[in-house]
This record gives structure tokens, sequence and C-alpha cells, in this order.
């Protein structure tokens, strides 16, 4: 199965680069990534070479990045919390770094420099207020009502960050556009500036999953196989709030993919967070990329917010999940 998502991924790659909302078609990209455009202008060459290298490429590398780590961050936020509606977008996580973010930039803050880092911190600050919700008697082993506590908090993050964006001209300007979610525009140096973070998500997650499967069957059997409940929710709070903050500098906060693809990742693997968590690494960027490609196609010759499309994909996702007699097994 991971073979065949893998090689359904290099061809939504590929796709990526091939189709645009601008003038340059797909057999022209094709014949740029071959070295073989002839019978045309120069200006329009170096145009299309633009395009195809300096614009599309970068988005579908970063697109690559930002699906894995929300697919992986929904993964893991959903096993710690036992609870398979817990999601980054939906429990005020992403909404937490959007909101560190605008307030840094409102302080003068520079981009550049501070979005990453405190993108990240702000993530943390929303993941310890999702568990504090998972721990508050009647809504932990409610699904909805997480869901909801979850909804209040993404509200209330929004409103304040909405709050900076009125008063604050500069900051609105800024990122008036990342606010909704979107790959377009972004650049080689931004994937540069979170792959640090991906790194140490990436080596932590591989560290935590065999103690977090063992989680998984009940903390005193996970405590009589030798492994420390308390440090691996602790080690899952830092890697959710890593991964979920530097996509969100990156890529803005984009909804539901953190929901979407670990529910697709469980249905293909299993109950075991190991298998899940393998399936979340192709199946998170293939969700993201071919949303950023239909993103481009459908409003031409303008662009569609991902943000707004991934949320129209995920809005069936949770209401399946939540109308579902029984809930998966986490």
């Amino acid at each position: 199965m991971f073979s065949l998502l893998s090689a359904c991924l290099a061809v939504v790659c590929l796709f990526s680069l091939l189709f645009g909302a601008g003038e340059i078609g797909p057999l022209d990209s094709l014949l740029i990534l071959l070295g073989k455009l002839d019978g045309t202008t120069a200006q329009y060459a170096e145009e299309a070479v633009f395009v195809v290298q300096e614009l599309r490429l970068p988005r579908t590398l970063i697109g690559l990045v930002v699906g894995m780590a929300l697919g992986v961050a929904g993964a893991l936020l959903q096993a710690v919390a036992r609870n398979p509606l817990a999601e980054p977008g939906l429990l005020g996580v992403s909404a937490g770094s959007a909101f560190a973010v605008a307030v840094a930039l409102m302080l003068g803050a520079s981009a550049a420099t501070l979005r990453v880092s405190v993108a990240q911190l702000g993530a943390l600050a929303g993941c310890l207020c999702v568990l504090a919700a998972a721990r508050m008697r009647g809504v932990g082993n409610d699904p909805v009502r997480l869901v909801l506590a979850g909804a209040v908090l993404s509200g209330l993050l929004g409103a304040l960050t909405s709050m900076i964006l009125l008063v604050d001209q500069r900051t609105a300007d800024e990122i008036r556009f990342w606010i909704v979610g979107s790959l377009a525009g972004r650049r080689i140096e931004d994937l540069h500036a979170i792959l640090p973070s991906m790194a140490l998500g990436g080596v932590v997650t591989v560290l935590i999953a065999r103690p977090l499967a063992a989680l998984a069957l009940g903390e005193r059997v996970a405590v009589g196989l030798g492994h420390h409940p308390q440090l691996v929710r602790l080690l899952v709070i830092g890697v959710v709030a890593i991964l979920v903050g530097a996509t969100t500098a990156v890529a803005g906060p984009i909804a539901f993919i953190g929901l979407v693809v670990p529910f697709a990742a469980r249905a293909l693997a299993g109950p075991d967070i190991r298998r899940t968590l393998w399936l979340c690494l192709p199946l998170g960027p293939l969700v993201v990329i071919s949303a950023d490609i239909v993103s481009r196609l459908v409003v031409q010759p303008s662009e569609l917010p991902l943000g707004v499309l991934t949320a129209l994909i995920g809005a069936p996702v949770l209401i399946l999940v939540v109308r579902s007699q029984r809930l998966p097994t986490l």
C-alpha cells in the first residue's frame, strides 16, 4: 500500500509542475522539464522556465513537507487524546500559531526571522489547551464536546487575530492571504527555514512511535513494558507544536488535513499507530498537493486559497466521523 501511495504521489507531483493558473500550459511545462522547449520566443521561454522552476517547483516541495507534517501531527494528536476528532485545525492548535504570528508582526517583529519560532510557541500553547480540555470531566470522553471546546478556542483566537488585522494595517497587508492557508508565492528559502524543525520532529516521532503504540493498550500495560506515559505525552505535545507551528509559518493555517489523512490511513492500515504514521507520509502530501492543483484550476486565471478547498474536503469527513455509530478505536 505504501508503494502504491508513493507512486500516486509521484504522479501528482508531476501534475503539480505541469498545471497552473497562468498561460504556461502542461505541454510547455513538460518540455521545460525535459529541456526541449523550442520554437518559442526567448521572452516566452524565459517566462515559462521561471514559472515552472521558481513558482511551481517550490510550492510542490513545500506541499510535500506540509502534507507529511500535518498528517503525522494529526495522527499523533489523535493518539495522545484518544479521540479521532482531535485535529490541529479543529482544536485550536493552528489558530494558536496564527494568533502568535499576528501578535509578533504587530509588535514589529521580522516575519522572515521570527515567524517559525513564534508560530511554534503559539502551537505549543494550543496543544496545552487541547490536553487541558481533554482532561476535563465530560469533555475528554465525548468526541463531540472536545471538538466544540476546540471550536470555542479556535473562534476566540480567530477573533483576536481579526482584531489585530483591523487595528494594524501593516500586519493585515502582510498576512491577509497567508491567514486562509496557501502555498502560492512560496519560495525555496521558506522550505529551508522549516527543514530543521521537520527533521527534529521526524526523529522524535520515530523514537516515540513504539511507546505510543504501547500507550494505546492502556497506561498499566505501557508502564509494564517499561515506558513512561507522561513523558510520551509531553514529547507528543512538543512534536505536534513543532510540526504544526512550522507548517503554519510557511503555508498558513490549513484546516482538516490532520483529520482527513489519519482517518484514511487508519482505514487502510488499522489501529496500529506505527502503521498509521507510516501511511501518513505519502497520504498527507498526496491530499495537500492534489488540493493545491485543484485550487489553481477552478477559478482561472485566479487561484482559490488552499485552506478553503481543504475545508470543503474535510467537512464531509468530519460529519462522517461524528455520525458514525461507533468511532474508530485508537
